[in-house]
């Protein structure tokens, strides 16, 4: 069995667990190394019982968070939230009109914003902060942000609710791959707490294999 799903499959179950017990540099630019151990909760010792260490190295490492510690999940995804700001490109989102009550649009966007990224994103990293939003959409015409196009594309529709028009300015489409080939999309690897946005992950199994 591949070492990559042998870690997955070590981690299904109500019972077992994962621990980080490490990460460093690698040996090449923009490399992270994590060492990962399995575990089982043993009802009868009230402990975990080690299973298999892994050496998780991420790849061409984009953007990170870090815990160490316990944690109950590992996963590797090519469609994440995290990943818009990565993987769509970002037009400026334009706006023009008065909204009848600017207090609901401005709810309005703020729900928008955290159904499409949850908690991974702040609206704040986004929006125009040349002045306050209340502001700004008082004013009549301006740039609303600069986001991926799957959240602009929901403000555009949030403005035309509010009768205000609203459109894109700057890239909307970006290549997959590059002239090989290859791809340039970026994935997530998470771990509990912890994410990982690389181009790609290589997991083995550290010491000797049964």
């Amino acid at each position: 069995m591949p070492d990559r799903a042998q870690l997955l499959g070590e981690l299904e179950g109500d019972h077992q667990v994962g621990i980080l017990l490490m990460a460093q540099m690698g040996g090449v630019p923009n490399e992270l190394q994590l060492f990962v151990q399995t575990a089982e909760y043993d009802d009868a010792a009230q402990g975990l019982r080690d299973r298999n260490t892994y050496l998780i190295r991420v790849l061409s490492v984009h953007e990170h968070r870090l815990s160490l510690g316990l944690f109950g999940s590992l996963f590797i995804a090519e469609q994440h939230p995290i990943l818009l700001h990565h993987n769509e490109p970002k037009p400026d989102v334009y706006f023009e009109g008065q909204p009848a009550d600017v207090n609901e649009l401005v709810l309005d966007i703020d729900q928008a914003y955290a159904s499409t990224f949850g908690p991974w994103r702040e609206l704040a990293a986004d929006i125009n902060r040349e002045q306050p939003l209340v502001d700004l959409l008082q004013s009549g015409r301006g740039r609303l942000g600069t986001m991926p196009k799957t959240i602009a594309d929901r403000m555009l529709r949030v403005l035309a609710h509010h009768g205000l028009k609203g459109w894109l300015d700057g890239e909307i489409e970006r290549a997959a791959t590059e002239e090989h080939g290859r791809s340039t999309l970026w994935k997530l690897l998470g771990v509990g707490d912890s994410y990982f946005v690389a181009l790609d992950f290589a997991v083995d199994r550290v010491g000797k294999k049964p």
